[in-house]
């Protein structure tokens, strides 16, 4: 039987792919929405988490789909961000992501086939939380956008003036995650070196 803790990360999962069908929409209250979806979804993963470990059901499911769903919820945010003109977001920042999380999960997988788990590192765990603030920043920027046209008097006003105060913020804030992204990437690989070498070396002959 599936714990609950694995039930709510596939639910984070499928909660990502209704996220990124709601920011495609071009109106205003299907984005409004995809914020409220983030925000479900991104606190679903503090939840199985502490599931996991207080009713001690913790299992190599939950282990390597947990983080992947985390990636999935990420890109899915940054890949729909960067068709909205009004945003900016970098798409070169966007691919850089996608390749670390890409080339950190073979290295998963490498580690798997010679029957271990790779731990998440401090930089990892640090990466993670940097690119939720930041797609929940830019959500942020977006809703401002939208709130500054569907909004009457002086709430119509604030958000116009706030929007395009901090319409530089999803640019920015898009290359610094992109940046730390990469920071931990070297981290793994300098931590995970001797694994990778063996993994592409012939055993040798003796």
């Amino acid at each position: 039987m599936m714990t609950l803790a694995n039930k709510i990360t596939l639910t984070r999962a499928a909660l990502s792919i209704v996220m990124f069908i709601f920011i495609l929409l071009p109106f205003a209250w299907a984005r409004l929405t995809a914020t409220l979806i983030f925000i479900l979804a991104a606190s679903t993963d503090w939840v199985d988490g502490k599931i996991a470990r207080q009713t001690n059901t913790t299992t190599p499911f939950g282990a390597i789909v947990d983080p992947f769903v985390d990636k999935i919820l990420v890109a899915a945010a940054l890949f729909a961000f960067v068709g909205i003109k009004e945003l900016d977001v970098p798409i070169w920042a966007v691919f850089f992501i996608l390749l670390r999380e890409l080339m950190i999960s073979t290295l998963r997988v490498i580690a798997a086939l010679e029957g271990k788990v790779m731990a998440a590192e401090r930089w990892g765990k640090f990466k993670t939380v940097i690119q939720m603030v930041a797609v929940g920043t830019i959500f942020f920027v977006l809703d401002l956008y939208h709130l500054s046209h569907i909004l009457k008097g002086n709430a119509q006003n604030v958000c116009q003036i706030a929007f395009y105060t901090l319409r530089q913020i999803p640019y920015a804030i898009t290359a610094i995650a992109a940046i730390i992204t990469w920071i931990s990437a070297v981290s793994y690989l300098r931590n995970n070196w001797e694994l990778l070498r063996k993994s592409w070396s012939l055993p040798c002959k003796k």
